[in-house]
Formats: C-alpha cells, structure tokens, sequence
C-alpha cells in the first residue's frame, strides 16, 4: 500500500526528495504517537522518526530517531510501507518533497517523553487516534502497521 499526497507543480528546496523514517511502535495493543515541533504537520499527532543519516540504514535510523525524540526503545518487527508528502510553497514559493519510510516495532523501554522534536506523547489505541488531529495517512499507516505486527506474531 502507498499513500501520495499531490499539489500542482512547484519549486523545491532540493532536486531530490528528503528520505526519512517512521516507526508504530506498539505497546500493550497501544501505538506510540507524538506531535510534531517542526513542520511539515506541526502540532499534529504522528509517529516518531525524522532523517537517516548518510551511512545509517533506515531500520537503524527509525530506531534511533525513536529513542532521541521520545526515549523509547523498540525491538523492530519489521517494514510496514513508505508515504510521500508534498508540502505546499512557503512564503519564498520552495515547497518541499518527503518519501517516508515507515517501520513497526514492539515496545522494550520507556514511557516516552517530549523534546526538541516530540511534543505531547501518547499511547494510543484506534479509537482514540480517529479523535486525534493527525498527520495525513495516519490512521490508515497504523492500521496497516497493525496487520505486519499480526503477522510477526
């Protein structure tokens, strides 16, 4: 499954798209969100993750990003999909251009806290995050995180 969020054609900050990481990491049944203190989605519930780094692969990145925005550590179950994101143009008209690869995993430790890029943290089930303002394709990557967690088991 692949979710693509399209605007019309813009100018972009980079030729290339930003290739970054996510991961549903999963807790009792419970899926570990936070908000976002950057854009793109500031202010919006999402899953922890952020950039890889040159010479880090992207599972080791989404764990790394997991732990340095929330301080929670995952044992990693596996890949779940990749979202794009096409943000519309800023004041200068740059848009910008994410390729979101997302991951699952199973909780170890740590209860989650906020940080420079993690504002609220939250466990939550499918009920409460249909209530929630969420970052575009949320509820269906959760969804889908939900059925690589079940297949692991």
């Amino acid at each position: 499954m692949t979710s693509t969020l399209r605007l019309p054609p813009q100018r972009f900050d980079t030729p290339n798209p930003h290739v970054g990481v996510s991961i549903a990491v999963f807790r009792e049944g419970r899926v570990l969100l936070t908000t976002r203190t950057q854009p793109p989605f500031v202010g919006m519930f999402t899953l922890p993750g952020g950039h890889i780094e040159s010479g880090e692969t992207a599972s080791s990145a989404a764990l790394r990003e997991l732990q340095e925005e929330t301080g929670v550590k995952a044992k990693l179950v596996g890949f779940n999909q990749y979202v794009e994101a096409i943000t519309p143009p800023n004041a200068s008209g740059i848009g910008r251009h994410f390729v979101i690869l997302s991951f699952v995993g199973t909780w170890i430790s740590g209860e989650g806290s906020p940080g420079p890029e993690a504002g609220e943290i939250l466990w939550a089930d499918a009920k409460q995050i249909a209530l929630l303002k969420t970052s575009p394709y949320l509820i269906e990557v959760v969804a889908n995180a939900r059925k690589v967690l079940a297949r692991s088991a």
